[in-house]
């Protein structure tokens, strides 16, 4: 999966991320040699790598089924059925199977029940601060994993775009 220097810098990236990703490649200025995707999260890490996914052209259904499985990873923790419908709507919309109105009711019911969940937690922390250092350990002990299946997983993915790419040239 690849993209160029010229898409990127068309998205607006923050200049910090497009100094460190320039400096990396030994260059001053962007230009239209093909950049994959793993050479990003080499150089950037996976935020800077995951942004630049929106620079990349003829993966979308791709693209949208690695956010719907990073989503999953997690889906364990989603209590709200609006969240776990969205999940579906996006898998679906992504192969195809839904709608653009579906995707946009989705997408703004699982705004909404991210909201109450905002509101719930809330309400919760301001009585409940006696356990807060021992679940901010975990938290990020459970985000570092996080992190790293997804940065395999972006990998491996990259690694199948470029496979099938090779069939077709």
């Amino acid at each position: 999966m690849k993209t160029t220097l010229n898409q990127i810098r068309d998205k607006s990236p923050c200049t910090g991320g497009w100094q460190k990703l320039l400096a990396h490649l030994g260059k001053t200025k962007a230009d239209d040699e093909p950049l994959s995707i793993p050479t990003i999260l080499d150089s950037n890490g996976l935020d800077d790598a995951l942004w630049c996914l929106q620079a990349v052209k003829g993966h979308d259904r791709e693209i949208r089924l690695f956010g719907v499985w990073c989503a999953r990873q997690v889906q364990h923790l989603m209590t709200d059925q609006r969240s776990l419908d969205a999940l579906d709507v996006a898998e679906r919309f992504a192969n195809g199977a839904a709608t653009e109105e579906e995707r946009a009711a989705a997408w703004a019911a699982a705004g909404d029940a991210a909201g109450d969940a905002a509101r719930a937690a809330a309400w919760a922390a301001a009585g409940d601060a006696a356990g807060d250092a021992a679940r901010d350990a975990a938290r990020a002990a459970a985000w570092a994993a996080a992190w790293d299946a997804q940065a395999k997983r972006l990998r491996e993915l990259c690694a199948e775009c470029d496979a099938k790419s090779a069939v077709t040239a």
